[in-house]
């Protein structure tokens, strides 16, 4: 079942927006202040990680299927060299491809079907350049009942092994400290290279 993220948006029905950047991006940019190159986020909402990035690198663009999203996040004051695009993470434009040095990766892999996982890791692959980095908070438990009671979905340690191994190479993986209330524990953050 595909979820209608405009609709969603439109009726305010967006739970996972919190009003505020990922803890756990925030910690990361503390000891790494300055990124090299140009960023994406897909699946970026209303971009509040898209503009905590713009204090750290040059050019973010945050892509979001529902028009709706890119609205309300173009709504709120610049920051930097962050811009904003309605468009499909799994079907990257000609001009996408080898443009970006990294990917944060936040509410995007959570939020598909999980048989799309491969088809997610293929994409972010093709829209870094070699060795470009991706970096990711990912929900191993979202809190609900069954596994497959999504969105979110979660995922395990090995499933994250096993899906990106053969495109990336593992630069460093944590615990958050720090994570949106009801998410402590819950959360695991890797930093993957692009093979």
């Amino acid at each position: 079942m595909t979820t209608d993220w405009e609709t969603r948006y439109q009726q305010g029905e967006t739970p996972w927006d919190k009003g505020a950047p990922s803890p756990g991006l925030q910690d990361f940019l503390t000891l790494h202040p300055l990124l090299i190159g140009r960023v994406l986020v897909p699946g970026c909402g209303f971009g509040h990680d898209v503009r905590l990035l713009a204090g750290a690198a040059p050019e973010v663009l945050g892509l979001d299927l529902a028009p709706s999203a890119i609205e309300g996040a173009r709504a709120f004051p610049r920051v930097g060299g962050e811009s904003y695009a309605v468009g499909d993470f799994f079907q990257l434009p000609e001009s996408y491809r080898g443009a970006f040095d990294w990917v944060w990766e936040h509410t995007c892999f959570c939020a598909i079907d999980p048989a799309m996982r491969s088809a997610y890791v293929e994409s972010a692959a093709q829209a870094l350049k070699s060795g470009g980095n991706f970096l990711a908070v990912f929900y191993l438990d979202p809190g609900q009942g069954h596994p497959s009671d999504g969105p979110p979905f979660g995922v395990s340690k090995a499933e994250l092994d096993a899906l990106f191994e053969v495109r990336f190479e593992l630069v460093a993986e944590w615990l958050p400290a720090r994570a949106y209330i009801g998410r402590e524990g819950r959360e695991w953050m890797r930093w993957l290279r692009r093979r």
